[in-house]
């Protein structure tokens, strides 16, 4: 052959051979078709989107909502761990799509973030040039990628209309209150109602506990009296300071050691004035309604326990007299144990308890010992020495700290069930954010209580009988009998716990030092961040310093260009810094000349932003009505993809796919703002999301070497020796190998860029999806990669010859065996595509693919359904075939394969047949075959015929289907 025929022999056999050129020349056409022609566009019942090019209308067609957890758009791109949740919900919204379902599936992003924001701080950049950047380049990722998104609802939470709605809904936040009286349209108690009708019951006479009516009340007095009602409102209240991001943080962004999720900076206890959301006022529905949706135990637990419900009492200790009406001041302490009250040997403030100043006295009695007066010459000097040393420990610092520390305030009160005088201290051990932030000690029974009782020698009394063997100088804090604990008037000794705390509550409410009532460790969300790159509040402030709501005309509140972008800079653990916000330096956008309603005046806008959690916490409705200028969402299009629907009487998207990560922080946010829109009848599910799936994730071996710098992982040798011994070398020495996460500073990053070029996007979905199953974690292995690509290339190698490109798919029929094949197939694949089972109807899909290719035909009636089969998998491989099948139509909308049952029956197993143990026969029978026509067969078969020879049968055992023991009467 001459070489110009070798070259073009070469070029005839690599144009038609499925390796990652062919795959991306296909892959690359059949996504600009999908866009062309809006192939994943999903009508809606009504408004701009209710038409698509197909033709297709949502009448009388199932909805199936699907969603993805809202990626950030990151700089550092996407690597092949992140797509792992992606993969899953697009083979999902695919299946569902060949079951004649109309599926939204669409992907925003949630550009509101710190990550822009410290970008613009250190290089001048406007976070929003970043952001776009970022968007453009994830867009590209998860394009090339094959995900079958509805371009037409695709949003980002910096888009002005999405911050219009984003600043709408904290306004229906801001001017509601929540009733615990009113039945909420779910039909159970407490609901969000109108601010307005709060004002009403205040003008009727309603109590405004301020000791005079609301009509003798100021505007700005009537303002602070709805702050207390409000579930938007500020507040000045100890929060988590981060000086060294320069915000405040949500408890659920400060992490247990105490330091920010971001950066890992110090976080302090510091007052501030900041908006708050009143999430504590739907503890009990957050609790419970978790039983209404198909979230996983784990998380369904995480939030229970952050919502931290438990039953107890509000003790009252009165301060200087004996009884509640003549005290001076009252301490109330919450406990879910009044019954160990007699164990109560001192009283606990925490260091911000408002009580405190009020408490200390002038000096200290002469007994007082010298450990409990800490560093000062009087109490009101070593108190004040003492919050500021507890203010510059965080949270957990103050909770793990070993060594107890605290100071006497000089006052006393008498515990009501022993009599005895009891300190009341100031320690740091206890928390403003938890119960009352004060406790009663009961050192015999608590742990932390028995060490600051052993350091400021305190007496202990033990109200529990410890179970025996127990050590007498540690507290008990397991179960027993009642010891120690009977007075004149009441008597529990011997008493179970349930029984004595009702017992005890009822006897103290007698006395008016008691009420059972219900605690929650939920804290209401802290909803100010001192940042730029955020949503503006829609608020501005009068003279007075009272908020009031911009009108809905005067929405969005846009961001104003600034010159500096960083908040004011501190040290990391500069505890005494105040907020200043980059907001607050164009005061040509802070002060504004308004009319909200009572002629032009000067007010201040808010120059705190809203936490980046705001606009993740609605996104679900604006997908489903994303064009909408004049409603959040059109009730019609809500209820058909949101709304509740038969075995799902909450309501939510149908499907939520996401990391477990976000178990409390954006799940419960979301819940919360939710449940407000329902109250307020803009929505008609009560829960956001029906199903939640939380994905595993993707790990990578890492690589470190002699000084433990983590070297390229992609650049190490693997070696191993005759004794079968495995190292591993980079740049010619020996390196270590460890297991984690993948990510940009492990250096084990592989992108699906690199998949792409190397294997082709459908052979790095089908990988993907062939891992394991969807939840557990798993490690990547690039070298396995190119098993998934050999299952594609003979899948393409039936229908394609690789080279003439000519089809090799027949009409002719297929023999039993392969009908026997597809039929469990098909069958197998619908199960576990139900089921999220993606891995293991990749390996049903490779058996028959492989029975085809040693069958050596392709007979259509075998390759349409396997084409159908692989598409939500390898989508753009499927439509290539799925065309040269000669269909007109995309494979997106075909059908799913029906199954006959008669190919299902399992094959024939063998029967052992015995005559005083030995084989005489063995029969092929069906594997559901009746022991009664089993044992038919296996007399009447030859072998037990002939052995027999006419003998009489005196007992026949028959294990069906595999055994038949003959017992002859000789």
């Amino acid at each position: 052959m001459s070489s110009a025929a070798t070259d073009a022999a070469s070029r005839t056999t690599s144009e038609y051979r499925y390796d990652a050129a062919l795959a991306g020349r296909i892959e690359e056409k059949w996504q600009d078709r999908w866009d062309a022609e809006q192939t994943y566009a999903a009508p809606n019942p009504v408004g701009d989107l209710s038409t698509v090019p197909s033709g297709a209308s949502a009448d009388g067609r199932e909805s199936v909502y699907l969603m993805d957890m809202f990626p950030y758009p990151s700089g550092k791109g996407l690597h092949v761990g992140h797509p792992l949740g992606y993969l899953a919900t697009d083979v999902y919204a695919r299946y569902n799509r060949l079951l004649g379902k109309n599926v939204m599936h669409a992907m925003g992003y949630d550009a509101f973030g710190l990550p822009a924001e410290q970008f613009a701080v250190q290089t001048g950049q406007h976070p929003r040039i970043t952001t776009e950047e970022n968007i453009a380049n994830m867009r590209r990722q998860l394009r090339r990628m094959g995900l079958g998104h509805d371009g037409r609802r695709t949003f980002a939470t910096t888009d002005p209309e999405f911050v219009r709605w984003t600043q709408w809904i904290f306004l229906q936040v801001f001017n509601s209150w929540y009733d615990p009286e009113a039945q909420n349209p779910a039909g159970t108690t407490g609901a969000a109602r109108p601010i307005s009708e709060l004002v009403a019951q205040f003008e009727a006479g309603r109590d405004t506990r301020t000791g005079r009516a609301w009509s003798e009340l100021s505007a700005a007095e009537r303002e602070d009296v709805l702050q207390q009602y409000r579930l938007a409102y500020v507040s000045e209240s100890p929060v988590n300071w981060c000086p060294g991001l320069g915000t405040v943080l949500a408890n659920e962004e400060v992490t247990a050691e105490g330091r920010s999720e971001r950066g890992n900076f110090p976080v302090f206890t510091r007052k501030l004035k900041q908006w708050n959301m009143r999430i504590t006022a739907y503890a009990d529905r957050l609790a419970d309604d978790l039983d209404s949706v198909d979230w996983p135990e784990a998380v369904k637990a995480m939030q229970r326990n952050w919502i931290g419900r438990s039953t107890g009492a509000i003790l009252t200790f009165p301060v200087g007299a004996e009884t509640v009406a003549d005290a001076e001041h009252l301490i109330e302490v919450y406990t879910t144990r009044p019954d160990t009250l007699f164990g109560a040997t001192y009283v606990v403030l925490s260091p911000e308890h408002p009580l405190v100043p009020e408490l200390v006295t002038d000096s200290w009695d002469a007994e007082v010992p010298a450990a409990w007066r800490g560093e000062g010459a009087s109490p009101a000097e070593a108190v004040r020495t003492y919050q500021a040393a507890a203010a510059r420990k965080t949270g957990a610092e103050r909770q793990e700290d070993k060594e107890k520390t605290g100071v006497f305030t000089g006052t006393w009160v008498t515990n009501p069930a022993s009599g005895a005088r009891m300190p009341v201290f100031v320690a740091d051990y206890v928390l403003m954010g938890y119960g009352t932030g004060a406790i009663m000690a009961v050192p015999a029974e608590d742990t932390r209580d028995w060490d600051f009782a052993k350091a400021f020698g305190l007496p202990y009394v033990r109200t529990v009988q410890p179970a025996e063997g127990h050590d007498e100088d540690t507290a008990y804090t397991g179960e027993g009998p009642k010891i120690n604990s009977a007075n004149a008037e009441i008597d529990l000794n011997g008493q179970g716990v349930a029984e004595s705390k009702a017992a005890m509550i009822e006897w103290l409410a007698g006395k008016g030092q008691a009420v059972a009532t219900t605690q929650y460790r939920l804290r209401d969300w802290l909803f100010s961040r001192q940042r730029y790159w955020g949503e503006p509040f829609p608020i501005v402030y009068d003279e007075n310093g009272t908020a009031h709501a911009l009108p809905d005309d005067q929405l969005p509140v846009n961001l104003p260009e600034v010159s500096d972008f960083s908040p004011r800079t501190f040290e990391p653990d500069d505890v005494t810094s105040d907020p200043e916000t980059p907001l607050s330096r164009n005061e040509d956008w802070v002060n504004v000349t308004l009319d909200l309603g009572d002629g032009p005046k000067q007010y201040r806008r808010e120059t705190n932003t809203m936490p980046n959690w705001a606009g993740s916490s609605w996104y679900q409705l604006r997908y489903a009505d994303p064009h909408n200028s004049e409603q959040l969402v059109d009730p019609v299009n809500e209820a058909y993809w949101i709304g509740p629907r038969e075995g799902a009487t909450s309501g939510g998207a149908d499907l939520y796919v996401g990391g477990v990560e976000h178990a409390v922080l954006h799940l419960l946010y979301s819940r919360f703002w939710h449940k407000v829109l329902f109250d307020l009848g803009h929505v008609s599910s009560w829960e956001p999301f029906h199903k939640l799936i939380n994905q595993g994730y993707i790990q990578a071996y890492a690589f470190t070497d002699a000084r433990g710098v983590y070297v390229p992982a992609d650049e190490v040798e693997e070696r191993t020796d005759g004794s079968g011994s495995t190292t591993w070398w980079y740049d010619g020495e020996e390196v270590n190998r460890e297991y984690g996460k993948m990510g940009k500073s492990l250096k084990n990053m592989v992108t699906p860029d690199q998949m792409y070029a190397e294997y082709g996007a459908d052979t790095f979905r089908v990988y993907e999806m062939s891992m394991g199953p969807l939840e557990i974690s798993r490690a990547w292995e690039t070298r396995a990669v190119v098993g998934a690509q050999r299952f594609l290339q003979r899948v393409w190698r039936l229908v394609v010859d690789e080279e003439t490109g000519e089809s090799l798919v027949t009409d002719a029929p297929a023999d039993e065996e392969t009908r026997k094949v597809l039929h469990r197939t098909i069958a197998g694949v619908r199960e576990d595509m139900e089921h999220f089972r993606f891995n293991t109807g990749v390996a049903k899909l490779i058996v028959l693919t492989n029975h085809l290719t040693k069958v050596g035909t392709a007979p259509r009636e075998a390759i349409v359904p396997l084409t159908v089969m692989l598409s939500p998998l390898a989508p753009h491989l499927a439509e290539e075939i799925w065309e040269r099948l000669g269909e007109s139509t995309s494979v997106v909308y075909a059908s799913f394969p029906e199954f006959d049952p008669a190919y299902l029956v399992e094959d024939l197993v063998t029967c052992v047949v015995q005559i005083k143990g030995k084989v005489r026969d063995r029969l092929e029978v069906a594997p559901d075959i009746s022991a009664e026509e089993l044992e038919k067969l296996a007399l009447a078969s030859k072998g037990a015929q002939r052995t027999l020879n006419g003998a009489g049968v005196r007992k026949v055992i028959v294990k069906a289907p595999k055994l038949v023991n003959i017992v002859p009467d000789n």
